[in-house]
């Protein structure tokens, strides 16, 4: 009996000891949501004295003002009635915003959820005048690392993140331990730019990256997946028409000869705007999974392809493709790139904005042989988008704004610079 019992202590300990050492520990990083709240959001337009630029995003130019997105933060106003002397007029504060489209006197532009129209007509008085609330998706700021915590839409926009560390024990089939798959950003995010070049009386001209754009009597924004048709005939009181579901990852926005060209990661799809109110599904050409703007003119479509990272597992590039029958788009030609961004097209001279590798000028007339006919390479600029105006070219990069003279090919001059800050 004693021994039995001798036996059964000794189980027992080697148990004990057996139960200690299966402990598993795990310590993560938590990003847990910080809030503003929907009154504070909708109470937060302001007009304010000009701020130093820090993190540009998208850019817009009409009637000789830049209008430059400092992300997530509002827009820096900028006269550049001189282009070789641009001046900073003023920041119009709007949280959350991304993109924007003028017409006329009124310019468009996103706040997390909220599209604003704003009177531009007095640039020293710049106000709002009209908001429609809850017409965009619900949206998340981006995170480096770690698991997302819970969400909760009801107390407001999601702003940031508190990062705290978290220890827990994992061990056993615990109900309480839950690891959450990341969230990627892109997911969620509508970061693209702004309304596209076109000749459209009253609108002005925006970068390749578009998700805002103004045709006709219509505004259209995209969000990740459908084509968004706002009603502005009464400028100053859009109105949201519907929504047309496109496909999933949809990224910009191109109209060009009475056609929308929108860029997703899957390829590029043409709708026709014959009828504005109503586009309608033309053609589908599709790629390799990667980020892609896409610019038109004549013949030809130019798509920028960036892999890597969140766009795709592809080499960068450059497409030339033939959209002469519109109805069954041809790939033509492909260009190796670094690391693509934005693009900009006109009377086939071919600006791109190649990321770190900097800002490339081609001659585009033989698209068989675009590498073959570079005419300008800027090394120093980290470009991110741009608008070619005729002579003038506007550059927005990770460092500022450039602008250049290029009525002479031969000779492109740079006119200007206005830098970021970095406190």
């Amino acid at each position: 009996m004693k021994k039995v019992s001798i036996l059964l202590l000794t189980l027992v300990l080697i148990a004990g000891f057996s139960s200690c050492s299966d402990r598993i520990e795990e310590t993560y990083t938590v990003n847990t949501p910080e809030y503003l709240s929907y009154e504070d959001l909708r109470s937060s337009f302001a007009l304010k004295s000009a701020e130093a630029i820090r993190q540009p995003g998208k850019f817009y130019f009409k009637d000789d003002f830049i209008f430059i997105n400092e992300y997530q933060k509002g827009i820096h106003v900028v006269n550049n009635a001189d282009p070789s002397n641009p001046e900073v007029l003023s920041f119009i504060e709007i949280p959350g915003n991304v993109d924007m489209a003028i017409k006329g006197d009124k310019l468009y532009a996103d706040s997390y959820i909220d599209l604003l129209t704003i009177d531009i007509s007095d640039m020293n008085n710049i106000m709002e005048v009209d908001r429609d609330t809850n017409v965009f998706p619900y949206i998340i700021p981006e995170y480096e690392v770690g698991i997302l915590d819970d969400i909760d839409q009801a107390r407001g926009v999601v702003t940031g993140y508190k990062v705290t560390e978290k220890t827990e024990d994992v061990s056993g089939d615990s109900d309480e331990y839950r690891h959450f798959p990341r969230w990627e950003s892109s997911f969620f995010l509508m970061d693209g730019a702004l309304a596209s070049n076109v000749s459209n009386t009253g609108t002005g001209q925006g970068g390749s990256m578009a998700r805002f754009t103004v045709y006709g009597d219509y505004l259209y924004a995209i969000d990740k997946a459908s084509l968004n048709l706002f009603d502005v005939s009464d400028a100053a009181n859009p109105e949201y028409s519907k929504r047309i579901p496109v496909s999933w990852e949809i990224e910009t926005l191109f109209p060009y000869n009475q056609m929308l060209f929108i860029g997703a990661r899957s390829g590029m799809f043409v709708y026709s705007l014959q009828d504005p109110a109503s586009p309608q599904f033309i053609s589908q050409f599709r790629h390799a999974s990667a980020c892609d703007p896409v610019v038109v003119e004549g013949d030809y479509a130019y798509v920028t392809l960036r892999g890597g990272n969140l766009c795709g597992a592809i080499e960068s590039q450059l497409e030339v493709i033939d959209i002469s029958v519109i109805e069954y788009p041809e790939l033509l030609e492909t260009y190796p790139m670094t690391e693509p961004y934005g693009l900009g097209i006109e009377n086939e001279v071919l600006f791109v904005c190649d990321g770190k590798a900097g800002l490339k000028i081609y001659h585009a007339n033989d698209p068989y042989a675009i590498d073959e006919n570079l005419i300008a390479h800027y090394k120093d600029i980290d470009a991110y988008d741009v608008i070619p105006l005729g002579e003038v070219l506007l550059v927005i990069g990770k460092d500022g704004l450039y602008q250049y003279d290029y009525s002479s090919l031969e000779d492109i001059q740079r006119l200007s610079y206005l830098p970021v800050y970095d406190n």
